[in-house]
């Protein structure tokens, strides 16, 4: 299978993109973590590391390269943990130093003893002097720091997107029982706020006049079953390099991310290599419905075509109401939520691989869907179809 513009269709499963971003995610974490963390086989990953390396002819110098690129990725990882300390104790930093230390163990969890000690402008010695200082505590007190402790850490872990209701849940998976109230007391004790929601623009340039397809969803979000109904959109993302446009592919079974793929323009080909993503990781399924808004890129001849030669179905919401493709909305509402507000993003490559990371460790893996049960997309599938 081909598209219009000359390129052959992968038989394989996973796009090459997608090997790229999960051996970077392996370099980073570990083998056995990252193939956990994807849902893969190591061995998959330690073949396409082999296939990678063969396909490699580094000089020295260039492997010295790459030596100073992963120094500077960790020197930036500790600058970014430094400037996120001074918001949260920017009053501290005029008390005295015990009033620093007590901010230091609030937020060991989230931050390390050595950046907070830098940025507070203390010794750690002193923080642990005075920590031993502190003496025994009551069986509450103790309790109460046990709680928060879990609380952080749960809370760390999950990036700081899930509030009490979902950390509950997060929380009871790893045998730790806690009602929602005593976390939502902890999580105001400790100034820990799950991430809030900000408005964010349409993307849909539905000026044309090419033909559009009926609406067959009409707002049917429902699926009995994988590859019934697929719903796609596109949004942008801001980097200091300049803007980088995401498209995806949701499978309204599970609200999993089953294709998707990043670009500096916003053409035809950004769709089409979403749904190719698709197709190649569902087994190219025929007769599903593919749904989306009106936009330019989504009736080009090269969408089109590729929706007609894949034996799918198209369907496009109604003019002007973006409640008709209101799943993919809520993907991108979540993204910019949970990963882009707040946070500096100095170019688009870095910018690729935190959305590679949030779609397939995250959102499809991780993130608890509450029209699921609060449970992740993958779990989900892996529930009903077993």
């Amino acid at each position: 299978m081909t598209q219009s513009n000359g390129r052959k269709m992968s038989n394989n499963r996973y796009p090459d993109e997608f090997r790229e971003n999960a051996l970077l995610l392996a370099q980073r974490i570990g083998v056995a973590k990252a193939a956990s963390e994807l849902n893969l086989h190591e061995s998959q990953l330690y073949a396409w590391r082999k296939k990678q390396q063969m396909a490699l002819s580094c000089s020295e110098r260039e492997q010295q390269q790459s030596v100073e690129i992963v120094r500077l990725k960790r020197q930036l990882a500790d600058q970014a943990e430094e400037l996120a300390i001074p918001p949260k104790g920017r009053d501290v930093l005029r008390q005295t130093p015990e009033v620093r230390y007590v901010f230091m163990q609030q937020y060991q969890a989230e931050f390390r003893v050595k950046s907070m000690a830098r940025v507070l402008v203390v010794s750690r010695s002193g923080f642990y002097a005075w920590s031993r200082r502190c003496g025994q505590k009551t069986v509450s007190q103790q309790r109460r720091e046990l709680c928060d402790t879990r609380v952080a850490s749960a809370f760390t872990e999950q990036k700081g997107r899930n509030g009490a209701r979902r950390l509950r849940l997060d929380l009871q998976d790893a045998g730790y029982h806690y009602n929602r109230k005593t976390i939502a007391a902890s999580l105001r004790r400790q100034g820990l706020k799950a991430k809030a929601a900000k408005k964010f623009r349409v993307t849909t340039d539905s000026k044309h006049n090419r033909p559009v397809a009926p609406n067959l969803l009409q707002q049917d979000f429902t699926a009995s079953a994988p590859n019934q109904k697929w719903v796609g959109d596109i949004t942008y993302l801001w980097t200091e390099a300049g803007w980088v446009y995401l498209a995806v592919i949701i499978d309204l079974f599970s609200r999993a991310v089953v294709g998707w793929s990043m670009s500096v323009r916003m053409k035809s080909g950004l769709v089409c290599d979403a749904l190719q993503m698709a197709l190649s990781r569902r087994g190219s399924p025929e007769g599903v419905i593919v749904h989306s808004d009106r936009g330019s890129q989504y009736c080009s001849d090269d969408y089109q075509k590729l929706i007609k030669i894949s034996k799918l179905t198209c369907s496009m919401s109604g003019k002007g109401n973006y409640y008709d493709n209101a799943c993919a909305e809520s993907f991108f509402h979540s993204l910019k939520v949970e990963l882009i507000h707040g946070e500096h993003f100095p170019d688009r490559e870095t910018m690729k691989s935190e959305v590679f990371n949030y779609i397939e460790v995250d959102y499809n893996q991780k993130r608890r869907h509450s029209t699921l049960g609060y449970v992740s997309p993958m779990v989900f599938e892996r529930q009903v179809l077993s």
